[in-house]
Order: structure tokens, then sequence, then C-alpha cells
């Protein structure tokens, strides 16, 4: 089998995200919301952005599987998009500018592309198994800070460890880590992209949450750890390799 064009998927899940943001723009501050099954937030900016990226998707390679938030499907043999069209749904519906489209492609099981877009304040992650990290075109890596005094470290909302069992963990960064902030979700993955935070714990993922953010930290000289699953969700904890290995030993 020919190996999967990484390039061009990348540059496939580019144009799905610009057909995202011209469905969420517009509705950015002027859209009501509604609650699903599960008590979380949807609004029909969600609906509309990820109907957008699937046809944008498909059109592109119509013969891989995709699996959303919003619209489901599964994850079938061969290449998976992984889609959320509003990762960060209460901060969009709260009128707060920091969600992000997330995108990504499997390929048996493993990220090998992936997409953070942050529509409201005009950035983009983007990049793909061996061809780094870009943010708007120009590359970019992780923190290389080794001191979790000197770092700001950022966390998942405080309800995100206690369904994952770990309010604890989240106890214990507090008391320890001086400059601990709550940037969350995708926007916060994309500030550790960046550099400017150093590594962040973000917990009771989904698939769909965590793919991106587990390619792309790799690709921008970081590391990206999976933690084992509680009760069907994942964490994570990424950054600089020095941070990451402190807080794994920190969570316990």
């Amino acid at each position: 089998m020919a190996p999967l064009p990484l390039e061009e998927a990348a540059r496939a899940a580019e144009a799905a995200a610009d057909r995202a943001r011209a469905e969420i723009l517009p509705r950015f501050r002027n859209v009501g919301v509604e609650t699903k099954r599960d008590g979380s937030p949807v609004t029909e900016a969600d609906l509309a952005a990820e109907r957008a990226v699937r046809e944008s998707l498909a059109g592109a390679f119509p013969h891989f599987s995709i699996l959303g938030e919003e619209y489901g499907g599964h994850a079938a043999q061969g290449p998976c998009w992984l889609v959320d069209p509003i990762d960060g749904t209460i901060a969009f519906s709260r009128g707060i500018p920091l969600f992000a489209t997330v995108i990504a492609l499997l390929e048996d099981g493993e990220p090998v592309v992936g997409l953070i877009d942050c529509p409201a304040i005009g950035e983009r992650y983007v990049g793909w198994r061996g061809g780094g990290c870009r943010r708007n075109g120009l590359p970019t890596r992780v923190s290389q800070e080794t001191d979790l005094s000197r770092a700001i470290v950022s966390h998942g909302d405080p309800f995100c460890f206690d369904a994952f069992g770990r309010r604890d963990a989240f106890e214990r960064m507090a008391r320890e880590i001086p400059m601990l902030r709550g940037y969350t979700d995708a926007f916060g993955h994309g500030l550790v992209l960046g550099g400017g935070v150093g590594a962040m714990v973000d917990l009771a993922l989904n698939l769909w949450d965590a793919a991106a953010t587990q390619v792309l930290v790799p690709e921008a000289g970081g590391r990206c750890a999976t933690l084992p699953e509680h009760e069907g969700k994942i964490g994570l904890v990424l950054g600089s390799p020095a941070l990451v290995e402190q807080l794994l030993e920190l969570l316990g």
C-alpha cells in the first residue's frame, strides 16, 4: 500500500478549517445555546461547522472515514478523520474568543496529521508526522523550560479532574506550581505548541479532543504523554519534555 500523502492531507484539513471559520465567525456572540444529553452545550455553529468540515474532507479524500463530535460516525478500517468543530463550546457560547476547531487524521489508529485552528484570534497550528509543526505558516517549538517553579503550567477545568477521578492531582498542582493557569481546551494546547505555556495537564478527553495534539506536540519538539483511560476518557500531559516528566511524577 502506498504511504498516505500527509502533507496533502494537512492542506485538506486547512481547507476544511477555512470552511469552518466561515460558519463559526458570523455566529460568534450571535447564536443560541442548547444542551446535549450529556449536559454539555451545543450551538448551531458547532453543527454547521462540522457539516462544512465533513463536506470539505469528503471531497478531498472520499474513501476516508470521518468521526465527529456532533454527527458521530465510526472509525472504519483505513484512514479516519476526527473532527471537533468547536472545542471550547462553553467559551464560544459565552462570547469568549478562546475556542478552536480541531481536525486530526488517524492511520491504523495513530494520529498522523493534526490541526488546531483558533478562528477568533487568527491562529492556526498544523503539522504531520515527520513534517514539523507550524503556527500561521512559521515553524514553532514548545518551551524548553526545565523548572516547574519558573514555568507557566496550564490545566483543564477542575470538573474534568473530578470526572477523571483526580481532584487530588489538581489540588496538589495548585499547592506546588507557582504559575498555574487555567488555559483550557485546545486553545491551551495551542499555547503549549507556541512555547508560551511550558506544559499542560488536560484530563477527561475524547479521542477527537486529543488526537491532533498527540501528533503536533512531538512535531514541535515536545512530549505528549497519554494517561490510561478512566471511564472511557483519556488524559494528556503535554509540553516541555522535562516539565512533562516532573508533572507525571507529581500526578503519581
